[in-house]
């Protein structure tokens, strides 16, 4: 079929947008990681004299880098509407969430949306696939103290000891308030069948928009972070001390991220914005974590529980372009979540501009030195 002069123009115009994003984006990630990174060096001396101090500005930068690639998304058309329970109402205290997973631009989605939740996301701790560490973002990652799990059964139980070990160490000392975590273990599309075939065996519901969860980690972070007297177990000692600072978690919030004719948007075309304006809808569900049940097979039950309403939330979405009202609601009430262009447009040009100012620096420190 020949191709028209209007088509080859569409497609020539969407090539170049391409690759002047994807210039612009190595472009921003050559300035603001570096940047990052040798901003906390210099600040090293506050982080022995003033550790809460030191904590809160790297909070603020880590903001700061996740606006930034929500601004790529942003400027190229895709936008978040919210549904369901309000998370700003809980965004001052501390929350495990947990989230479906499709695609790679299922982060990029959360980066946008919490952008706009209070202290949520200089405050959070993310649990992501170990292959990520080894990514551009991998050392923001690491300084900020997120969790890197290894997946696999051999790697399971060690993964599981050292994730207990990592939040023991890190989320209190480093005022960490929201813990987000992937509980199907990897991509819809990767891991559907199998878990479509562990469904069938052991008599659980048929799942087609996402898979049955893994228990590990959310039992892990369950355990660690919920105050004793949340859970049941007498305070003493320590736990008492740990209180008087935390009151734990509090609250576990079920999000479902949902995408028209479920088609994903990956970090590609997050990128590259080749793909034309879409609309992601979120939608939250708010448990306080009393209710959460401790024992491993009702926790099990629980957490399967609330994958298949998932299901049926997304099975709902997909057939009519909308969420169902939560209970009590006769209409289903959704939020457009916006972002500020000229905010986004102040910390990209910081960006650029703390580049140019540490190149500066070195330039003169070698003349000096040479």
């Amino acid at each position: 079929m020949a191709v028209t002069l209007e088509q080859a123009r569409r497609v020539g115009y969407t090539c170049l947008k391409a690759l002047l994003r994807f210039a612009f984006m190595v472009a921003n990630n050559l300035v603001a990681i570096p940047s990052y990174v040798l901003y906390l060096i210099v600040l090293q001396p506050l982080r022995v004299l003033d550790s809460k101090s030191f904590w809160y500005i790297e909070g603020v930068l880590f903001k700061w880098l996740l606006a930034m690639v929500a601004s790529w998304g942003w400027w190229a058309g895709y936008t978040v509407v919210e549904w369901g329970d309000d998370v700003k109402a809980v965004s001052e205290d501390e929350a495990m969430v947990l989230v479906n997973h499709q695609a790679t631009g299922d982060v990029c989605t959360l980066m946008m949306c919490l952008q706009d939740k209070g202290t949520v996301v200089r405050q959070m701790m993310w649990l992501m696939d170990h292959i990520f560490k080894y990514t551009n973002f991998g050392i923001v990652s690491l300084i900020h103290g997120d969790f890197f799990i290894r997946q696999g059964r051999a790697h399971r139980d060690q993964q599981l000891v050292l994730l207990k070990e990592h939040l023991e160490k890190y989320y209190r000392s480093r005022n960490r308030k929201w813990i987000v975590l992937f509980p199907e273990g990897g991509f819809l599309r990767k891991r559907r069948e199998t878990s479509q075939a562990f469904a069938k065996k052991n008599n659980l519901p048929f799942l087609k928009h996402v898979t049955l969860p893994r228990l590990g980690a959310t039992q892990v972070i369950l355990k660690t972070l919920v105050a004793p007297q949340e859970n049941g177990t007498p305070a003493g000692g320590d736990a008492v001390i740990k209180e008087s600072k935390s009151k734990g978690l509090q609250w576990v919030i079920d999000t479902t991220i949902a995408y028209p004719k479920g088609e994903p948007i990956d970090i590609q075309t997050w990128i590259l914005g080749y793909r034309q304006p879409t609309v992601t809808h979120v939608h939250y569900r708010i448990f306080p974590v009393k209710d959460v049940p401790a024992e491993p097979e009702a926790l099990t039950h629980w957490l399967y529980q609330r994958f298949i309403e998932k299901e049926d939330l997304l099975t709902h979405f997909y057939e009519t372009g909308a969420f169902p009202p939560l209970q009590g609601q006769t209409k289903a009430i959704s939020r457009e979540m916006t972002l500020s262009n000229l905010w986004l447009v102040g910390i990209q040009s910081l960006a650029f501009l703390s580049g140019g100012m540490w190149y500066c620096i070195f330039q003169y420190f070698y003349h000096c030195l040479f």
